[in-house]
């Protein structure tokens, strides 16, 4: 089996982004926490509070940012283009502030246009800000979406085209989302499964996972639906998280859940989580 997972979740920071982080990811049993540094649904690019961000970076807690969830590198929309160039390039310099290990981005969306030129977009736009994190910066985490619309990347095996529009740099990295992985075709809830999905995510881009997503989901094998569930209470079920941390490519990433509920469904997923790792 796998071990040093560390497990945790996305917390909530009402209080200050480490005063109210912190507190709430010791009252779940975080391991690990993600925090977000700006508000996820809008483009302003809020500034940090550098007390806040020291205490964070002094917590024996190892940190990750989720960047804003309308980011999308593929979009034909040039405003949608240049917040999204924006925003990824505040949330890094943050992430690096704030002492975060990566900071997860949705690989976004052609939404009208051809595949080709959203890929073209990616490797004009998305690739020099790779080239702008320094060497002790943040690892960029790409995470595959549920297969919903024209999404760019979905199943393990679209990471290959992905990643080689960004010329397989060093920085960019992988955030599996076991609901959306499960909602695009790979059923993570049997052994066999399991297996098929991580081996072909190692031969795909190998070394890259850097964090899962932990999220049962709510809908069945392939619905293409993002809709997260309490770990077991889903589709995916118990047995198939604790496969999951068995798979010699998960050894060491730490999972994070982002599951419904408040901090006692929250504290429920990661000790039953903890309970399947052994």
């Amino acid at each position: 089996m796998s071990t040093g997972n560390a497990i945790g979740g996305h917390v909530l920071v009402a209080g200050g982004l480490a005063t109210g982080g912190l507190r709430y990811a010791a009252e779940i049993g975080a391991e690990m926490a993600q925090v977000f540094v700006t508000n996820p649904r809008g483009w302003a690019l809020n500034e940090g509070n550098a007390a806040e961000d020291a205490k964070l970076r002094a917590a024996d807690l190892p940190v990750y940012v989720h960047a804003n969830y309308l980011i999308n590198f593929g979009s034909p929309t040039e405003a949608t283009l240049e917040n999204s160039i924006a925003s990824v390039r505040h949330t890094l310099r943050r992430g690096r502030e704030v002492g975060a290990l990566g900071v997860v981005v949705h690989t976004g969306s052609a939404v009208s246009q051809p595949r080709e030129a959203a890929f073209r977009q990616l490797r004009d736009h998305l690739l020099p800000l790779l080239e702008e994190i320094p060497d002790d910066g943040p690892d960029l985490l790409l995470e595959p979406m549920a297969g919903q619309g024209q999404m760019l990347c979905a199943t393990v095996q679209d990471l290959g085209p992905y990643l080689s529009a960004l010329e397989w740099h060093p920085k960019a990295g992988v955030c599996l989302d076991t609901c959306h992985a499960f909602a695009a075709g790979h059923d993570l809830s049997t052994p066999e499964g399991v297996r098929e999905t991580f081996d072909a995510l190692h031969a795909v881009a190998p070394g890259r996972l850097k964090l899962i997503h932990a999220n049962d989901s709510k809908d069945v094998l392939g619905a293409k639906k993002d809709r997260h569930e309490n770990i077991g209470a889903g589709h995916i079920g118990a047995q198939g998280f604790a496969e999951i941390m068995r798979h010699p490519a998960v050894a060491g990433v730490p999972l994070c859940i982002e599951t419904p509920g408040k901090a006692d469904k929250h504290r429920e997923d990661i000790d039953l989580l903890k309970k399947l790792r052994g």
